[in-house]
């Protein structure tokens, strides 16, 4: 086995063709969807390309398909939440600790 083939695959977004077949087997174009949700009739097919949340629900909206499914990769970069040290928030040898412990009795 190739280091090629152990690598794992990652989420794939749909092909930008797959999200407007879709569109169009819904009964929808991009252009209609657009003036449809009061944008101006190029607005969501920016969302095939860059990130755009708004256009990437009505699109998931008329597709009947969550957003995540269709876009996996620009969900992941933003609910994408660093794991840090848990650090205690009262230390006994902090001063605001000493001072609350005071106030306390």
């Amino acid at each position: 086995m190739s280091a090629l083939q152990a690598v794992k695959k990652t989420a794939e977004d749909w092909h930008r063709a797959d999200i407007v077949a879709a569109l169009h087997k819904a009964g929808w174009s991009l252009r209609k969807l657009s003036e449809g949700a009061g944008l101006s009739a190029g607005t969501l097919k920016s969302a095939l390309d860059r990130p755009y949340p708004k256009a990437e629900e009505i699109i998931a909206t008329a597709i009947g398909v969550d957003a995540k499914e269709i876009w996996p990769s620009r969900y992941a970069k933003r609910h994408f939440k660093p794991v840090f040290p848990t650090i205690p928030l009262s230390s006994a040898n902090t001063p605001a600790a000493s001072r609350t412990a005071v106030a306390v009795k």
